[in-house]
């Protein structure tokens, strides 16, 4: 049959996977669900997580890895492909980059209704809009958005250091530690420089990074929202902007007069960005649901694309506010606070240097110095690595 050329890919493949580190996301996707997306910025490690479930999977055939690009599907679609797949008992079926093929949404709903046995799980960029495509799979499709490489897992990823994922309380005990490693610092420092993606070994790490850049701003973002190349190079204007500026309180007027849209124009723009892993924002909590907050700041997504991306060296404040609200915001509703820099639930924090006060926290509860340049926590002061333990 024609999907033996897609067994010998997948082979190919499998042979090339490590199995030594998982991903955060590896454990927290219920993989007995009917059908799973799993979406995320280029670079993540989306692939690679879906190839090492089906590596851990293959021995009973009833696994299949299929990439949406494959020239199989130049004369197939993926619906005869699930077809083919139950009628010779395969059971789960993994999609790799599912935004590559046309039609994605409505043949994943025909597959959905269709094949009620089959298990279906994909990947696609963080773009995606499964409810706005062709068809809404909201109601059919368990949804998982994947982030870069925390602290924690860049430790395990490239030193080896295995440590225990800690929640926020267990980080604000002040009793956190590094197995194993005496001084932090170093690898800390190492850690923003390059640590957020997960092919950060590769020869011309910043080189393969900007092209990512490149990509999701040139094909990702016009593509799957459906812009015209004139206002593709708006957004990457924008992009411009903000990685000279960022973090910084946005004024939408003056960003709309820079580059030549409406107001409006530039809420939605940012949007995009976000979604596109490029940039994060900060909103305020007043409304009560973070994301229909009123945006306060504007950071570049994580500090490893600061360093990619800026023309001189980042100013390390500006890395470190955005190191912690990046770490901080997979498990938690991170937003401004009118005291300080951030507010998670009834905690606030203010985020600094070795010499950093205690003046705007002065006479709140709850509230937390974070230090960059220490190695451990004392009174309500507690060092910036430490944020990166959380997932």
């Amino acid at each position: 049959m024609d999907e033996q050329i897609l067994y010998q890919a997948m082979d190919e493949l499998i042979k090339q996977t490590p199995t030594s580190f998982y991903r955060y996301m590896y454990k927290n996707i219920p993989w007995h669900d009917r059908m799973i997306g799993l979406i995320g910025p280029r670079g993540v490690g989306k692939s690679t997580l879906l190839l090492q479930r089906v590596k851990e999977q293959q021995g009973d055939g009833k696994y299949l890895y299929v990439s949406a690009d494959n020239l199989y599907f130049s004369n197939h679609t993926l619906l005869d492909l699930a077809n083919e797949f139950e009628l010779y008992g395969g059971t789960h079926l993994f999609i790799d980059e599912v935004h590559k093929y046309p039609h994605w949404s409505r043949e994943l709903k025909n597959i959905y209704d269709s094949h009620p046995s089959l298990h279906v799980v994909f990947t696609g960029s963080s773009v995606l809009d499964i409810i706005q495509g062709e068809a809404d799979l909201s109601r059919r499709v368990l949804l998982r958005q994947m982030q870069g490489l925390s602290f924690r897992e860049y430790l395990e990823f490239e030193h080896g250091i295995v440590s225990p994922i800690r929640s926020l309380e267990e980080i604000l005990e002040k009793d956190i530690k590094i197995e194993d490693v005496v001084h932090p610092m170093p690898l800390f420092r190492e850690y923003l420089r390059r640590g957020y993606y997960p092919f950060s070994r590769e020869i011309g790490f910043y080189n393969r990074l900007q092209r990512i850049v490149s990509l999701t701003m040139d094909v990702d973002i016009p593509q799957y929202a459906d812009l015209r190349p004139s206002t593709a190079n708006k957004l990457k204007l924008l992009l411009t902007i903000i990685t000279s500026l960022a973090p910084y309180k946005p004024n939408m007027s003056k960003l709309a007069t820079e580059i030549g849209v409406s107001k409006n124009n530039i809420q939605d723009y940012l949007v995009l960005l976000e979604r596109a892993g490029m940039i994060g924002q900060l909103r305020d909590s007043i409304s009560g649901l973070r994301l229909l907050g009123k945006v306060e700041k504007v950071y570049l997504d994580n500090p490893t694309l600061m360093y990619a991306l800026s023309e001189t060296v980042p100013d390390m404040g500006n890395v470190r506010e955005t190191f912690f609200y990046n770490q901080m915001r997979v498990n938690q509703s991170v937003t401004s606070s009118k005291a300080s820099d951030f507010q998670i639930g009834k905690y606030t924090f203010e985020v600094g240097g070795r010499n950093k006060g205690s003046r705007q926290i002065e006479g709140l509860s709850d509230a937390y110095i974070v230090k960059d340049e220490i190695e451990y926590a004392y009174l309500n002061v507690i060092p910036l690595w430490a944020f990166g333990l959380n997932y």
